[in-house]
């Protein structure tokens, strides 16, 4: 396929709270509220979300410097005992589409607000959908994934594992 597609997407909330610049680690703790954007969703858009212990979050990384974008190989965090991985062997912020993903655990649903932890956004961060945790929709099958993963992401969260 050589015709590019392009389409815009809104985002329907902001991060509001927590970290107010992005960092490599120590996330663990970190609490923030996604606040749902009140002038296209009632409460009735949350309604039965706090049953879930945790959400996932697709935001858009808007802090990150977009002259530093990389769709090659490159050494995680730039350290060269770490092998070069190609762009989608990332989950980094230099991305075609600046686009993260987080897992994170939901504390409690407030209206339009939600209350979360270990979101690995910050303040201000745009909010591009939310959606529940679901078991079923986590890996099926052995996970397999290269020591420098594990040696990258070791105080990712912290002492806050769980």
């Amino acid at each position: 396929m050589t015709d590019r597609e392009t389409f815009e997407v809104e985002a329907l909330g902001h991060v509001v709270g927590g970290r107010i610049e992005p960092t490599d680690d120590n996330w663990g703790g970190t609490q923030a509220i996604i606040r749902l954007d009140d002038t296209r969703f009632t409460p009735e858009a949350t309604r039965e979300l706090e049953t879930f212990s945790h959400i996932e979050v697709v935001f858009r990384f808007h802090l990150t410097d977009q002259t530093d974008l990389n769709l090659g190989a490159r050494s995680p965090r730039d350290n060269p005992d770490w092998p070069k991985v190609g762009v989608f062997g990332h989950r980094h912020m230099r991305r075609l589409n600046w686009l993260g993903v987080s897992r994170c655990r939901l504390i409690k649903v407030d209206g339009l607000d939600l209350h979360v932890e270990d979101l690995d956004a910050v303040d201000g961060t745009p909010v591009l959908d939310v959606k529940p945790w679901f078991v079923e929709m986590g890996a099926r099958g052995p996970v397999r994934q290269p020591q420098w993963v594990s040696d990258m992401l070791g105080d990712y969260y912290g002492h806050h594992k769980d």
